[in-house]
């Protein structure tokens, strides 16, 4: 019959299922399918013959234990131990959590960090947050969600060539701008101004505030509870623009290697991502780029010239760009560390500098176009007006607020009275994003709309 199995086949195939078994007989602790017998099985039930088999199967023929499957934390510990670099941190090294707990079964404890920072209702409030184009401005465009998104996924790409933690640089990144409020840094300068003297505003330390006091989900303590090492991540974030205040986190020593992986991976990020989203802005144009050195370096390294300048070359220049940086960066890293000698993570801590880093001819060639986008985008008119409306509109929320408590949410307001009404108002404020703030401050001012 045509299409029917010859019998050649199907006596080769039980020969070989059985030497196949034969071997691992001899293996008793090796519990992975046979990938043949798998595929057996699979092309059965794509002929609609038998149901979905509820075990895997042992290669020797037996069914395995579903536990001895498994990987458990102590498995991805014990990994850890072997392909981490010296200078890396160890999930089972953890300095712990304020409030004791049982660690997963299956996950680390930065694994599990990582996993309760993405539940946040800070984290969902990112994707309407400003980066540098107000969310309505277009769909095309970063938020903070992205952009902490493509944060993320540098920070792994450098944590695993270095021999890093990627759990603890992703949770790390995917924290660092929790307390980002509406608007951008322009907000952020606003409540800045309106807290002097009363505490003061500063986005690092307000992720930090977010992550251990301001999100409620778990019965026994308030935050997260995550380990020391997150936390010292976050409040130990900075940037050329952004300086650590780490009073409580020992600030005599530097960040450890996944704090300071987190800091280039947020700085890369949004040089390279600002630079795209000024070109496709129009804020910003090829030629007026043109013998900025960074530039005029990606620009030939595609073989890109006087061509049109369409979409699919603005991303081969962004890919490219970011593939010198962090090409540079990891060479440029490994250099320090063999010259530093450093063999521990206490002794990482203790030098006198970072070593994540770029080369010094890349880090000028950096400064040079972040000079660029801050004369030519950042401090760009249509940029210019809407970080004046947004500081009016936080101006306005802040002192109505603070003058009249009790326009605020009952549950606000609960707080206020117990704490503090400014440090609440600043709360509630930088908790906002930019299209709840605008709204909010309408239902305050304009009488037409509802309260």
């Amino acid at each position: 019959m045509r299409g029917a199995p010859r019998r050649t086949d199907v006596t080769c195939a039980h020969r070989c299922l059985t030497a196949a078994a034969a071997r691992h007989s001899e293996k008793p602790h090796d519990l992975t399918p046979n990938r043949r017998s798998v595929r057996l099985e699979d092309d059965r039930l794509r002929r609609g013959r038998g149901t979905p088999a509820i075990q895997l199967h042992h290669p020797a023929g037996g069914a395995a234990s579903g536990v001895e499957m498994l990987v458990t934390r102590e498995k991805i510990e014990a990994h850890e131990d072997a392909a981490l670099s010296p200078v890396a941190i160890r999930s089972r090294d953890s300095r712990g959590r304020a409030f004791p707990e049982d660690e997963p079964t299956y996950r680390t404890a930065f694994q599990r960090d990582r996993d309760r920072i993405l539940h946040t209702t800070a984290f969902r409030r990112l994707e309407y947050k400003t980066q540098v184009f107000v969310n309505y401005e277009g769909d095309y465009y970063r938020t903070r969600l992205t952009h902490t998104l493509e944060v993320a996924q540098i920070g792994r790409t450098i944590a695993r060539a270095l021999g890093a933690n990627e759990d603890l640089v992703e949770a790390i990144c995917l924290a660092h701008d929790l307390g980002h409020p509406p608007f951008g840094h322009a907000g952020e300068a606003t409540l800045s101004r309106l807290m002097t003297g009363r505490g003061g505003f500063d986005h690092n330390k307000q992720s930090l505030r977010i992550v251990t006091i301001l999100e409620h989900r778990y019965p026994g303590f308030v935050g997260l509870n995550l380990t020391w090492e997150v936390r010292e991540g976050i409040v130990k974030h900075e940037t050329e623009y952004d300086i650590a205040d780490a009073q409580e986190f020992e600030p005599e020593k530097r960040g450890h290697l996944e704090a300071q992986i987190a800091n280039v991976a947020d700085e890369l990020a949004y040089t390279a991502h600002d630079l795209d989203d000024g070109l496709r802005a129009g804020l910003i144009s090829p030629a007026g780029l043109g013998g900025v050195g960074l530039w005029e370096k990606v620009r030939e390294s595609i073989g890109w010239r006087d061509q049109p300048f369409d979409e699919t070359v603005r991303h081969r220049l962004i890919r490219r760009l970011i593939g010198i940086e962090v090409t540079d960066l990891l060479l440029a890293t490994q250099k320090r560390l063999e010259e530093g000698q450093v063999e521990t993570v206490a002794g990482l801590q203790l030098l006198s500098h970072n070593v994540v880093g770029f080369s010094d001819s890349l880090a000028q060639l950096n400064r040079e176009l972040k000079g660029f986008l801050f004369k030519n985008m950042y401090q760009h008119y249509r940029v210019i007006r809407m970080q004046v409306k947004a500081e009016r509109f936080l101006e306005d929320l802040f002192e109505a607020y603070t003058r009249n408590p009790e326009t605020l949410p009952d549950e606000i307001q609960d707080r206020a009275r117990e704490t503090d009404v400014y440090r609440t108002v600043c709360d509630y404020i930088a908790g906002m994003t930019d299209r709840f703030a605008l709204e909010e401050r309408d239902k305050l001012f304009d009488p037409h709309k509802r309260p």
